[in-house]
Protein backbone atom coordinates (compact mmCIF):
# COMPACT_ATOMS: atom_id res chain seq x y z
CA UNK A 1 0.00 0.00 0.00
CA UNK A 2 2.78 2.16 0.84
CA UNK A 3 4.73 1.51 -2.45
CA UNK A 4 1.37 2.25 -4.32
CA UNK A 5 0.93 5.93 -2.69
CA UNK A 6 4.68 6.53 -3.84
CA UNK A 7 3.87 5.44 -6.96
CA UNK A 8 1.06 7.48 -7.51
CA UNK A 9 2.87 10.51 -5.70
CA UNK A 10 5.89 10.01 -8.01
CA UNK A 11 3.69 10.20 -11.36
CA UNK A 12 1.79 13.38 -10.48
CA UNK A 13 5.30 14.91 -10.04
CA UNK A 14 5.77 14.11 -13.30
CA UNK A 15 2.88 15.35 -14.98
CA UNK A 16 3.03 18.33 -12.88
CA UNK A 17 6.51 19.27 -13.92
CA UNK A 18 5.91 18.03 -17.83
CA UNK A 19 2.86 20.61 -17.82
CA UNK A 20 5.21 23.17 -16.38
CA UNK A 21 8.08 22.43 -18.70
CA UNK A 22 5.43 22.79 -21.55
CA UNK A 23 4.04 25.93 -21.00
CA UNK A 24 7.56 27.86 -20.54
CA UNK A 25 8.87 26.66 -24.00
CA UNK A 26 5.69 27.89 -25.57
CA UNK A 27 6.72 31.18 -23.29
CA UNK A 28 9.96 31.57 -25.06
CA UNK A 29 8.25 30.23 -28.12
CA UNK A 30 6.10 33.52 -28.31
CA UNK A 31 8.99 36.09 -26.75
CA UNK A 32 10.87 34.92 -30.01
CA UNK A 33 8.29 36.36 -32.47
CA UNK A 34 10.18 38.16 -35.12
CA UNK A 35 8.88 41.69 -36.54
CA UNK A 36 7.04 42.17 -39.86
CA UNK A 37 7.99 43.22 -43.57
CA UNK A 38 5.73 45.65 -44.95
CA UNK A 39 5.33 48.25 -47.46
CA UNK A 40 6.04 51.22 -45.98
CA UNK A 41 6.03 54.50 -48.28
CA UNK A 42 4.84 58.18 -47.89
CA UNK A 43 1.52 59.24 -49.58
CA UNK A 44 1.58 59.01 -53.41
CA UNK A 45 -0.11 58.74 -56.27
CA UNK A 46 -1.79 55.53 -57.82
CA UNK A 47 -3.18 54.02 -61.08
CA UNK A 48 -5.95 51.55 -58.61
CA UNK A 49 -9.36 52.39 -59.07
CA UNK A 50 -10.67 51.02 -55.74
CA UNK A 51 -12.23 48.13 -57.43
CA UNK A 52 -10.99 44.41 -57.77
CA UNK A 53 -7.29 43.78 -56.97
CA UNK A 54 -4.20 46.19 -57.88
CA UNK A 55 -0.57 46.66 -56.63
CA UNK A 56 0.47 49.51 -54.57
CA UNK A 57 3.36 50.17 -56.37
CA UNK A 58 5.31 51.15 -53.37
CA UNK A 59 9.50 50.48 -53.92
CA UNK A 60 9.97 50.46 -49.87
CA UNK A 61 10.05 47.55 -47.45
CA UNK A 62 10.40 48.28 -44.12
CA UNK A 63 11.11 46.27 -40.67
CA UNK A 64 7.87 47.31 -38.17
CA UNK A 65 9.12 48.70 -34.99
CA UNK A 66 6.87 46.16 -33.10
CA UNK A 67 6.42 42.85 -33.30
CA UNK A 68 2.81 43.40 -32.41
CA UNK A 69 2.49 45.72 -35.76
CA UNK A 70 0.61 44.81 -38.70
CA UNK A 71 0.54 46.17 -42.76
CA UNK A 72 -1.98 48.56 -43.74
CA UNK A 73 -2.73 50.33 -46.72
CA UNK A 74 -4.85 53.28 -46.83
CA UNK A 75 -6.29 54.39 -50.43
CA UNK A 76 -8.24 57.70 -50.36
CA UNK A 77 -10.12 59.69 -53.31
CA UNK A 78 -11.28 63.62 -52.64
CA UNK A 79 -12.26 65.26 -56.45
CA UNK A 80 -10.08 63.24 -58.92
CA UNK A 81 -6.77 62.55 -56.37
CA UNK A 82 -6.28 59.21 -55.78
CA UNK A 83 -3.59 58.36 -53.17
CA UNK A 84 -2.43 55.60 -51.15
CA UNK A 85 -0.48 55.19 -47.46
CA UNK A 86 1.21 51.77 -46.71
CA UNK A 87 2.81 51.94 -43.11
CA UNK A 88 3.17 49.36 -39.84
CA UNK A 89 0.63 50.06 -37.44
CA UNK A 90 -0.55 48.29 -33.70
CA UNK A 91 -4.46 47.12 -34.66
CA UNK A 92 -4.48 47.25 -30.25
CA UNK A 93 -4.91 51.21 -30.97
CA UNK A 94 -7.59 52.55 -33.34
CA UNK A 95 -5.76 54.57 -36.29
CA UNK A 96 -7.71 57.69 -37.84
CA UNK A 97 -10.19 56.35 -35.38
CA UNK A 98 -10.89 53.07 -37.06
CA UNK A 99 -10.46 49.71 -35.23
CA UNK A 100 -8.47 47.42 -37.07
CA UNK A 101 -10.83 44.05 -37.23
CA UNK A 102 -9.33 42.55 -39.91
CA UNK A 103 -5.50 42.08 -39.17
CA UNK A 104 -4.82 38.66 -38.90
CA UNK A 105 -6.35 38.17 -42.69
CA UNK A 106 -3.27 36.84 -44.53
CA UNK A 107 -4.42 39.34 -47.73
CA UNK A 108 -5.60 42.93 -47.76
CA UNK A 109 -9.22 43.23 -48.31
CA UNK A 110 -9.62 46.76 -48.43
CA UNK A 111 -13.29 48.09 -47.28
CA UNK A 112 -14.86 51.38 -47.39
CA UNK A 113 -15.17 53.38 -44.37
CA UNK A 114 -17.12 56.44 -43.91
CA UNK A 115 -16.82 59.90 -42.65
CA UNK A 116 -13.18 60.31 -43.37
CA UNK A 117 -14.18 63.33 -45.26
CA UNK A 118 -13.66 61.59 -48.83
CA UNK A 119 -14.19 58.02 -50.48
CA UNK A 120 -12.26 55.84 -48.12
CA UNK A 121 -10.98 52.55 -48.27
CA UNK A 122 -8.62 50.60 -45.77
CA UNK A 123 -7.39 46.88 -44.96
CA UNK A 124 -4.89 45.53 -42.15
CA UNK A 125 -3.48 41.97 -42.36
CA UNK A 126 -0.78 40.08 -40.92
CA UNK A 127 1.27 38.43 -43.78
CA UNK A 128 4.84 39.81 -44.51
CA UNK A 129 4.53 42.76 -47.66
CA UNK A 130 0.39 41.59 -47.79
CA UNK A 131 0.05 45.17 -47.97
CA UNK A 132 1.02 45.62 -52.11
CA UNK A 133 -1.27 43.61 -53.14
CA UNK A 134 -5.04 45.11 -52.71
CA UNK A 135 -8.37 43.46 -52.96
CA UNK A 136 -11.19 46.18 -52.65
CA UNK A 137 -14.94 44.92 -51.40
CA UNK A 138 -17.87 46.81 -50.27
CA UNK A 139 -17.92 47.33 -46.43
CA UNK A 140 -21.11 45.95 -45.36
CA UNK A 141 -21.35 44.06 -42.30
CA UNK A 142 -23.22 46.40 -39.51
CA UNK A 143 -21.83 46.18 -36.11
CA UNK A 144 -24.77 44.86 -34.89
CA UNK A 145 -24.34 41.44 -37.08
CA UNK A 146 -20.64 41.30 -35.83
CA UNK A 147 -22.37 41.40 -31.87
CA UNK A 148 -24.40 38.48 -32.95
CA UNK A 149 -22.24 36.28 -34.52
CA UNK A 150 -20.07 36.55 -31.31
CA UNK A 151 -22.36 36.07 -29.01
CA UNK A 152 -23.71 32.98 -30.82
CA UNK A 153 -20.02 31.70 -31.65
CA UNK A 154 -18.93 32.05 -27.84
CA UNK A 155 -21.04 28.94 -26.68
CA UNK A 156 -19.49 26.74 -29.08
CA UNK A 157 -15.62 28.20 -28.79
CA UNK A 158 -15.84 27.13 -24.96
CA UNK A 159 -17.55 23.47 -25.39
CA UNK A 160 -14.61 23.29 -28.30
CA UNK A 161 -11.75 24.51 -25.67
CA UNK A 162 -13.79 21.91 -22.71
CA UNK A 163 -13.13 18.82 -25.39
CA UNK A 164 -9.61 19.73 -26.41
CA UNK A 165 -8.56 19.89 -22.95
CA UNK A 166 -10.01 16.89 -21.95
CA UNK A 167 -8.73 15.40 -25.01
CA UNK A 168 -5.30 16.54 -23.44
CA UNK A 169 -5.15 15.78 -19.70
CA UNK A 170 -6.68 12.01 -21.59
CA UNK A 171 -3.34 11.68 -23.75
CA UNK A 172 -1.35 13.02 -20.86
CA UNK A 173 -2.51 10.48 -18.37
CA UNK A 174 -2.45 7.56 -20.58
CA UNK A 175 1.61 8.38 -21.82
CA UNK A 176 2.37 8.43 -18.35
CA UNK A 177 0.77 4.93 -17.35
CA UNK A 178 2.31 3.85 -20.95
CA UNK A 179 5.94 4.73 -19.84
CA UNK A 180 6.08 7.38 -22.65
CA UNK A 181 7.78 10.11 -21.79
CA UNK A 182 9.62 12.58 -23.88
CA UNK A 183 13.05 13.73 -22.74
CA UNK A 184 14.27 17.07 -22.72
CA UNK A 185 18.14 17.33 -22.34
CA UNK A 186 19.76 20.38 -20.28
CA UNK A 187 21.58 21.30 -23.65
CA UNK A 188 17.93 21.90 -25.84
CA UNK A 189 16.34 23.74 -22.70
CA UNK A 190 19.37 25.82 -22.37
CA UNK A 191 19.68 26.90 -25.97
CA UNK A 192 16.11 27.80 -25.83
CA UNK A 193 16.77 29.94 -22.71
CA UNK A 194 20.15 31.33 -24.13
CA UNK A 195 18.12 32.70 -26.95
CA UNK A 196 15.17 33.80 -25.12
CA UNK A 197 16.97 35.52 -22.83
CA UNK A 198 18.96 37.57 -25.70
CA UNK A 199 15.71 39.46 -26.47
CA UNK A 200 14.11 39.59 -22.89
CA UNK A 201 13.37 42.66 -21.09
CA UNK A 202 16.99 43.24 -19.46
CA UNK A 203 18.67 46.46 -19.70
CA UNK A 204 20.97 45.55 -22.26
CA UNK A 205 17.89 44.41 -24.78
CA UNK A 206 15.43 47.16 -23.87
CA UNK A 207 18.48 49.75 -25.14
CA UNK A 208 18.54 47.93 -28.35
CA UNK A 209 14.78 47.07 -28.81
CA UNK A 210 13.31 50.21 -31.13
CA UNK A 211 13.40 48.84 -35.03
CA UNK A 212 16.51 46.87 -34.35
CA UNK A 213 16.57 44.06 -36.94
CA UNK A 214 17.01 41.23 -34.12
CA UNK A 215 16.91 38.40 -36.90
CA UNK A 216 19.75 35.98 -36.87
CA UNK A 217 20.78 37.69 -40.79
CA UNK A 218 21.40 40.61 -40.98
CA UNK A 219 19.85 41.93 -44.44
CA UNK A 220 20.83 41.47 -47.23
CA UNK A 221 22.70 44.58 -48.28
CA UNK A 222 25.93 45.25 -50.41
CA UNK A 223 27.53 48.65 -50.62
CA UNK A 224 28.21 50.84 -53.21
CA UNK A 225 30.39 54.39 -53.55
CA UNK A 226 30.89 56.04 -50.40
CA UNK A 227 28.75 59.44 -50.85
CA UNK A 228 29.20 61.56 -47.50
CA UNK A 229 31.37 61.77 -44.36
CA UNK A 230 30.57 63.28 -41.12
CA UNK A 231 32.36 63.90 -37.82
CA UNK A 232 30.41 60.09 -36.59
CA UNK A 233 29.95 58.57 -39.31
CA UNK A 234 30.01 57.83 -43.31
CA UNK A 235 27.31 57.55 -45.74
CA UNK A 236 27.22 54.78 -48.56
CA UNK A 237 25.22 54.00 -51.24
CA UNK A 238 24.12 50.56 -51.29
CA UNK A 239 21.77 47.77 -52.89
CA UNK A 240 19.40 46.06 -50.69
CA UNK A 241 17.81 42.81 -52.09
CA UNK A 242 14.72 42.40 -52.32
CA UNK A 243 13.78 39.11 -53.92
CA UNK A 244 14.25 36.97 -57.51
CA UNK A 245 11.83 37.66 -60.38
CA UNK A 246 11.90 35.98 -63.91
CA UNK A 247 14.72 38.88 -65.22
CA UNK A 248 16.85 38.04 -62.05
CA UNK A 249 17.67 39.47 -58.48
CA UNK A 250 16.23 42.43 -57.34
CA UNK A 251 17.54 45.38 -55.53
CA UNK A 252 16.48 48.39 -54.07
CA UNK A 253 18.58 51.56 -54.27
CA UNK A 254 19.30 52.60 -50.33
CA UNK A 255 21.44 54.71 -47.87
CA UNK A 256 23.62 53.08 -45.19
CA UNK A 257 25.48 55.28 -42.45
CA UNK A 258 28.16 53.60 -40.58
CA UNK A 259 28.96 54.50 -37.35
CA UNK A 260 32.93 53.62 -36.14
CA UNK A 261 32.48 51.09 -32.31
CA UNK A 262 33.31 54.45 -30.51
CA UNK A 263 31.05 56.13 -32.39
CA UNK A 264 27.95 53.96 -30.66
CA UNK A 265 26.17 56.90 -28.39
CA UNK A 266 25.86 58.76 -31.62
CA UNK A 267 24.30 55.99 -33.19
CA UNK A 268 22.01 55.13 -30.76
CA UNK A 269 20.67 58.76 -30.17
CA UNK A 270 19.80 58.66 -33.99
CA UNK A 271 18.40 55.79 -33.90
CA UNK A 272 16.32 56.11 -30.77
CA UNK A 273 15.03 59.40 -32.42
CA UNK A 274 14.51 57.74 -35.85
CA UNK A 275 12.25 55.07 -34.26
CA UNK A 276 9.85 57.14 -33.05
CA UNK A 277 6.78 56.24 -34.94
CA UNK A 278 5.24 59.87 -34.78
CA UNK A 279 8.39 61.33 -36.45
CA UNK A 280 7.75 60.14 -40.12
CA UNK A 281 6.86 63.21 -41.96
CA UNK A 282 7.31 63.55 -45.90
CA UNK A 283 9.85 66.02 -44.64
CA UNK A 284 11.90 64.04 -43.08
CA UNK A 285 14.26 61.07 -44.35
CA UNK A 286 12.45 57.96 -44.35
CA UNK A 287 13.83 55.64 -41.87
CA UNK A 288 14.23 51.89 -42.29
CA UNK A 289 16.18 49.98 -39.77
CA UNK A 290 19.17 50.10 -37.70
CA UNK A 291 21.45 47.17 -37.10
CA UNK A 292 24.47 45.94 -34.82
CA UNK A 293 27.26 44.52 -37.16
CA UNK A 294 29.56 42.48 -33.93
CA UNK A 295 32.10 41.28 -36.10
CA UNK A 296 33.20 44.35 -38.01
CA UNK A 297 32.63 46.50 -34.36
CA UNK A 298 30.10 48.79 -36.60
CA UNK A 299 26.65 50.46 -36.37
CA UNK A 300 24.24 50.86 -38.97
CA UNK A 301 21.62 53.32 -39.71
CA UNK A 302 19.53 52.50 -43.24
CA UNK A 303 17.68 54.90 -44.65
CA UNK A 304 15.91 55.76 -47.94
CA UNK A 305 18.63 57.53 -50.42
CA UNK A 306 17.84 60.40 -52.60
CA UNK A 307 20.29 60.85 -55.46
CA UNK A 308 20.20 64.74 -55.46
CA UNK A 309 22.79 64.92 -52.44
CA UNK A 310 22.47 67.67 -50.19
CA UNK A 311 21.18 70.59 -50.33
CA UNK A 312 24.65 72.83 -49.95
CA UNK A 313 26.07 70.65 -52.68
CA UNK A 314 22.93 71.55 -54.68
CA UNK A 315 23.39 75.15 -53.97
CA UNK A 316 26.84 74.78 -55.47
CA UNK A 317 25.58 73.02 -59.08
CA UNK A 318 22.61 75.16 -59.07
CA UNK A 319 21.07 78.31 -59.61
CA UNK A 320 17.58 77.92 -59.05
CA UNK A 321 13.98 80.01 -59.63
CA UNK A 322 11.81 81.27 -57.69
CA UNK A 323 9.76 78.68 -57.66
CA UNK A 324 12.67 76.56 -56.92
CA UNK A 325 13.01 78.73 -53.90
CA UNK A 326 9.77 78.51 -52.28
CA UNK A 327 9.61 74.30 -52.67
CA UNK A 328 12.76 74.17 -51.12
CA UNK A 329 12.57 77.22 -48.16
CA UNK A 330 8.66 75.90 -47.68
CA UNK A 331 9.36 72.38 -47.10
CA UNK A 332 12.28 73.35 -45.12
CA UNK A 333 9.99 74.86 -42.78
CA UNK A 334 7.76 72.10 -42.64
CA UNK A 335 9.87 69.47 -41.62
CA UNK A 336 11.00 71.67 -39.12
CA UNK A 337 7.54 72.35 -37.66
CA UNK A 338 7.27 68.85 -37.41
CA UNK A 339 9.72 68.53 -35.24
CA UNK A 340 8.93 70.94 -32.89
CA UNK A 341 5.29 70.24 -32.90
CA UNK A 342 3.70 68.45 -29.53
CA UNK A 343 0.79 67.08 -32.05
CA UNK A 344 0.72 64.95 -35.52
CA UNK A 345 -1.60 65.93 -38.08
CA UNK A 346 -4.08 63.73 -36.61
CA UNK A 347 -3.96 65.15 -33.74
CA UNK A 348 -2.22 62.85 -31.57
CA UNK A 349 0.52 64.35 -28.54
CA UNK A 350 3.74 63.95 -29.63
CA UNK A 351 7.56 64.23 -28.03
CA UNK A 352 8.47 67.60 -29.66
CA UNK A 353 12.36 67.33 -30.79
CA UNK A 354 14.52 69.80 -32.00
CA UNK A 355 17.54 68.81 -34.49
CA UNK A 356 20.55 71.17 -33.20
CA UNK A 357 22.52 70.70 -36.31
CA UNK A 358 20.57 72.24 -38.74
CA UNK A 359 22.56 73.48 -41.62
CA UNK A 360 22.44 72.86 -45.38
CA UNK A 361 24.76 69.61 -45.47
CA UNK A 362 22.14 67.93 -42.84
CA UNK A 363 19.22 68.69 -45.30
CA UNK A 364 18.50 66.18 -48.15
CA UNK A 365 17.21 67.31 -51.50
CA UNK A 366 14.47 64.98 -53.06
CA UNK A 367 13.44 64.26 -56.77
CA UNK A 368 10.50 67.15 -56.52
CA UNK A 369 12.99 69.38 -55.17
CA UNK A 370 11.39 69.56 -51.62
CA UNK A 371 13.71 68.86 -48.61
CA UNK A 372 14.24 66.15 -45.92
CA UNK A 373 16.05 66.78 -42.43
CA UNK A 374 18.25 64.09 -41.92
CA UNK A 375 21.52 63.44 -39.26
CA UNK A 376 19.68 63.25 -35.86
CA UNK A 377 23.06 62.34 -34.00
CA UNK A 378 22.73 65.67 -31.88
CA UNK A 379 18.88 65.25 -31.60
CA UNK A 380 17.14 66.02 -28.52
CA UNK A 381 13.67 64.89 -27.70
CA UNK A 382 12.21 67.78 -24.86
CA UNK A 383 10.21 65.24 -22.86
CA UNK A 384 8.43 67.45 -20.62
CA UNK A 385 9.99 64.54 -17.64
CA UNK A 386 13.63 66.11 -18.59
CA UNK A 387 14.96 68.57 -15.55
CA UNK A 388 16.93 71.29 -15.74
CA UNK A 389 20.20 69.65 -14.78
CA UNK A 390 19.56 67.24 -17.66
CA UNK A 391 18.70 70.18 -20.16
CA UNK A 392 21.75 71.61 -19.21
CA UNK A 393 24.10 68.21 -19.39
CA UNK A 394 22.95 68.27 -23.37
CA UNK A 395 26.41 70.52 -23.70
CA UNK A 396 27.34 73.64 -26.82
CA UNK A 397 26.55 71.28 -29.34
CA UNK A 398 26.01 71.82 -33.57
CA UNK A 399 28.73 73.46 -36.04
CA UNK A 400 29.93 76.53 -34.97
CA UNK A 401 29.23 78.57 -38.04
CA UNK A 402 25.36 78.13 -37.53
CA UNK A 403 25.04 78.25 -33.36
CA UNK A 404 22.66 81.18 -32.40
CA UNK A 405 24.24 83.51 -30.47
CA UNK A 406 22.41 82.18 -27.54
CA UNK A 407 24.27 78.77 -28.07
CA UNK A 408 27.77 80.49 -28.82
CA UNK A 409 27.51 81.95 -25.08
CA UNK A 410 25.84 79.42 -23.56
CA UNK A 411 22.83 81.07 -22.56
CA UNK A 412 20.16 79.42 -23.28
CA UNK A 413 17.01 79.43 -20.98
CA UNK A 414 17.02 76.01 -19.62
CA UNK A 415 13.87 76.73 -17.60
CA UNK A 416 12.43 77.35 -21.21
CA UNK A 417 11.82 74.53 -23.97
CA UNK A 418 10.95 76.98 -26.05
CA UNK A 419 14.65 78.19 -26.02
CA UNK A 420 16.00 75.04 -27.95
CA UNK A 421 13.18 75.77 -30.35
CA UNK A 422 14.57 79.45 -31.37
CA UNK A 423 18.07 78.21 -32.05
CA UNK A 424 17.15 75.97 -34.72
CA UNK A 425 15.06 78.52 -36.44
CA UNK A 426 18.35 80.83 -36.66
CA UNK A 427 19.80 78.10 -37.86
CA UNK A 428 17.62 77.57 -40.52
CA UNK A 429 16.74 81.57 -40.87
CA UNK A 430 20.82 81.07 -42.49
CA UNK A 431 19.74 77.91 -44.51
CA UNK A 432 17.19 79.94 -46.24
CA UNK A 433 19.80 82.50 -46.49
CA UNK A 434 21.84 80.09 -48.29
CA UNK A 435 18.98 79.13 -50.73
CA UNK A 436 18.14 82.37 -51.72
CA UNK A 437 21.68 83.96 -52.53
CA UNK A 438 21.36 81.22 -55.33
CA UNK A 439 18.05 82.42 -56.83
CA UNK A 440 17.63 84.38 -60.35
CA UNK A 441 14.79 86.17 -59.76
CA UNK A 442 15.70 88.88 -57.05
CA UNK A 443 18.76 90.28 -57.93
CA UNK A 444 22.11 88.91 -59.30
CA UNK A 445 23.68 85.40 -58.32
CA UNK A 446 27.18 85.10 -56.96
CA UNK A 447 28.86 81.96 -56.75
CA UNK A 448 27.61 80.00 -53.61
CA UNK A 449 29.17 80.17 -50.38
CA UNK A 450 27.92 79.29 -46.60
CA UNK A 451 26.79 82.50 -44.00
CA UNK A 452 29.83 84.64 -42.82
CA UNK A 453 31.38 83.33 -46.05
CA UNK A 454 34.36 85.65 -44.92
CA UNK A 455 34.83 83.49 -42.01
CA UNK A 456 37.87 80.76 -42.88
CA UNK A 457 36.29 77.17 -43.80
CA UNK A 458 35.84 75.51 -40.75
CA UNK A 459 35.39 78.12 -37.89
CA UNK A 460 35.59 77.18 -34.27
CA UNK A 461 33.38 78.50 -31.33
CA UNK A 462 35.58 81.52 -30.12
CA UNK A 463 35.42 82.66 -33.83
CA UNK A 464 32.43 82.91 -34.58
CA UNK A 465 31.80 84.54 -30.92
CA UNK A 466 34.07 87.08 -32.45
CA UNK A 467 32.17 87.46 -35.17
CA UNK A 468 28.41 87.58 -34.43
CA UNK A 469 28.93 88.34 -30.95
CA UNK A 470 31.82 91.13 -30.85
CA UNK A 471 31.36 92.59 -34.37
CA UNK A 472 27.82 91.68 -34.52
CA UNK A 473 28.47 90.17 -37.82
CA UNK A 474 25.14 89.28 -39.98
CA UNK A 475 25.28 87.42 -43.76
CA UNK A 476 24.55 90.29 -45.88
CA UNK A 477 21.10 91.16 -47.67
CA UNK A 478 21.93 92.37 -51.18
CA UNK A 479 19.85 95.95 -51.67
CA UNK A 480 18.38 94.43 -54.33
CA UNK A 481 16.60 91.65 -51.82
CA UNK A 482 15.66 94.64 -49.59
CA UNK A 483 14.16 96.58 -52.85
CA UNK A 484 12.39 93.37 -54.35
CA UNK A 485 8.27 93.60 -53.53
CA UNK A 486 8.26 90.57 -52.58
CA UNK A 487 11.61 89.15 -51.16
CA UNK A 488 11.90 92.25 -48.77
CA UNK A 489 9.02 90.18 -46.67
CA UNK A 490 10.98 87.19 -46.27
CA UNK A 491 11.40 85.31 -42.87
CA UNK A 492 14.87 85.02 -42.87
CA UNK A 493 15.52 88.54 -43.19
CA UNK A 494 13.65 88.79 -40.07
CA UNK A 495 15.26 86.20 -38.39
CA UNK A 496 18.62 86.91 -38.64
CA UNK A 497 18.02 90.78 -37.83
CA UNK A 498 16.72 90.00 -34.77
CA UNK A 499 18.72 87.56 -34.14
CA UNK A 500 21.00 89.57 -31.78
CA UNK A 501 18.49 90.02 -29.38
CA UNK A 502 17.34 86.51 -28.35
CA UNK A 503 14.10 87.90 -26.74
CA UNK A 504 12.94 89.69 -30.08
CA UNK A 505 13.61 86.02 -32.09
CA UNK A 506 10.81 84.04 -29.24
CA UNK A 507 8.56 85.78 -31.18
CA UNK A 508 9.88 84.12 -34.82
CA UNK A 509 8.35 80.35 -34.92
CA UNK A 510 8.69 77.69 -36.96
CA UNK A 511 4.94 77.41 -37.79
CA UNK A 512 5.13 81.36 -38.34
CA UNK A 513 8.28 80.95 -40.48
CA UNK A 514 6.48 78.49 -42.60
CA UNK A 515 3.36 80.48 -42.99
CA UNK A 516 5.26 83.40 -44.12
CA UNK A 517 7.34 81.55 -46.66
CA UNK A 518 3.60 80.95 -48.24
CA UNK A 519 2.67 83.99 -47.90
CA UNK A 520 5.45 85.56 -49.45
CA UNK A 521 4.76 82.69 -52.30
CA UNK A 522 1.52 83.62 -52.71
CA UNK A 523 2.30 87.00 -53.04
CA UNK A 524 4.85 86.52 -55.99
CA UNK A 525 2.23 84.76 -57.71
CA UNK A 526 -0.15 87.61 -57.59
CA UNK A 527 1.98 90.07 -59.36
CA UNK A 528 2.85 87.61 -61.74
CA UNK A 529 -0.80 87.06 -62.44
CA UNK A 530 -1.25 91.00 -62.83
CA UNK A 531 1.45 91.60 -64.90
Amino acid sequence: MEQLRFSAFWWGTIMFGSILLEQKMASSMTMLKLKRLCKFCDVESTSCTGTGSCMTDCSITSICPHPEDVCVSIWRKKDDNVTIDTICHNPAHKLHGLVLEDYNNSKCEMRERNGMGSQFFICSCSEDECNDHLFFTPYSLDSQVVSVILVSLVPLLVLAVMVITSFYWYRIYHQRRAGVKRKKTPLDFSDAHAIMMDDDGSDSSSTHANNLNHNTELLPIELDAQVGKGRFAEVYKAKLKQGATGAGEHFETVAVKIFADEEYASWKNEKDIFSDADLRHENVLHFLTAEDHKVEKQYWLITAYHPRGNLQEYLTRHVISWDDLWVLGGSLARGVAHLHSDHTLCGRYKVPIVHRDIKSSNILVKGDLTCVLCDFGLGLRLDNSLSVDELANSGQVGTARYMAPEVLESRINLENIESFKQTDVYSMALVLWEITSRCNAIGEVKDYEPPFGKVREHPCVESMKDSVLRDRGRPEIPNSWINHPVSNKACFHYALTDASLHTHRTKYTHTQTHTHILQVHNAHMRRIIIA
